[in-house]
């Protein structure tokens, strides 16, 4: 029997799928990415498949869900054994989640009318805009964590708020059954807003064991309803999963500060493009983004460190966030103050940071 394709017989033959070594090479970059930031996959493989290598859209939103519901359970049973997951808040996440994503593969096709691939790519590109601003809530309230005392954050069970949770995630499911984005991008910030006081870890863990079957949900709606194609979904998974090995292994030491900006730049790019911009628009917004985008990220990394990493630098918190501040309106000035910051500032708020480290290790083992 000759073998040319797989699962589908034909005169004979079984009909193999196509592995497409760009599409896996986009999947090991994507899952390189995700395992190094924790960011979900959806935000950036889905606009690859579609701006890049000129994939339909729901083709590649079904082909992307289906393609993540096979890496989230490794993150997932990680934290699970690790007691990192708030079973009750996760309960009822998948109360609102699981069904709305479900129902979110349909409402995305009464959405989309008479032109649905061209109106699911504008709902594509709506979303990507909305993820890309959940990172920067993410990255700001990240800051603002990392300023409180670790005492100050839950280490027991927390008390679950149910029908805001629901909410939560029927929004969210709703939003990842129609564009595959927002389970792991916009999730955690709706979570770090209405659970403040659970610690990161504990956040992320919740985050990933409740996307297991919301992704699910939404990728079994989008293989009922043929959006699902078998050869792109191996494609993604045979460059994805080496590269979300290799992020996870390295993000410990990643450059968090610097990988951020860098994605949400891609991801309002991505958007514009999906949203039709013309090339003058897109050129006028990438300029935009340079000037605005760096002050913007010394602003929230300004807002991480303590009272005393100033006071140790010998910095004034004061007149950095003022002068990009002010930078973010005024533009040039702010892209100038934010380097000015990250080469100046930065590094000494960096290094008086690890010496309280050392100093408080030092006292509590005197102690």
């Amino acid at each position: 029997m000759e073998i040319v394709g797989f699962g589908e017989a034909r005169k004979g033959r079984i009909r193999l799928p196509t592995i497409d070594p760009m599409i896996a090479l986009a999947g090991l970059i994507v899952g390189f990415v995700v395992g190094l930031t924790g960011m979900g996959g959806g935000a950036l493989m889905t606009p690859i498949l579609v701006i890049i290598f000129r994939v339909q859209p729901l083709a590649a939103i079904g082909s992307d869900l289906v393609a993540s519901l096979f890496m989230k359970p490794v993150g997932g049973a990680v934290h699970w054994r690790r007691g990192n997951v708030e079973k009750g808040i996760a309960k009822w996440l998948l109360l609102g989640s699981v069904p709305a994503a479900f129902a979110g593969v349909f409402v995305v096709r009464l959405i989309g009318g008479g032109h649905l691939q061209s109106n699911v790519q504008v709902i594509l590109g709506a979303a990507l805009l909305v993820a890309s601003f959940g990172i920067v809530g993410k990255s700001y309230l990240d800051a603002r964590r990392q300023r409180r005392v670790d005492s100050k954050l839950a280490v027991g069970p927390v008390k679950s708020r149910p029908a805001v949770t629901v909410l939560v995630g029927a929004v969210v499911g709703l939003i990842v059954g129609m564009t595959s984005v927002g389970s792991g991008s916009l999730m955690i910030v709706l979570l770090m807003l209405v659970y403040p006081m659970l610690s990161s870890r504990r956040l992320v863990g919740t985050d990933l064991v409740q996307a297991v079957p919301l992704v699910g949900a939404a990728a079994l709606g989008h293989v009922l309803v043929g959006d699902f194609k078998l050869a792109l979904t191996l494609s993604i998974l045979l460059g994805s999963i080496p590269g979300v090995y290799i992020g996870s292994r390295l993000s410990a030491s990643a450059p968090d500060i610097a990988v951020r900006p860098i994605l949400v730049f891609v991801l309002v790019a991505s958007a514009l493009k999906l949203l039709n911009f013309s090339n003058t628009g897109l050129a006028l917004a990438f300029v935009a983004g340079a000037l605005i985008l760096p002050p913007v990220w010394g602003l929230i990394d300004a807002a991480r460190w303590k009272p005393e990493h100033w006071t140790s630098a010998r910095q004034s918190r004061e007149r950095w966030v003022w002068l990009q501040g002010v930078g973010t309106v005024v533009l040039g000035m702010g892209l100038v103050a934010s380097i000015a910051y990250f080469v100046k500032a930065r590094p000494r708020l960096v290094a008086a940071a690890e010496s309280q480290t050392v100093m408080t290790a030092i006292g509590q083992a005197g102690d």
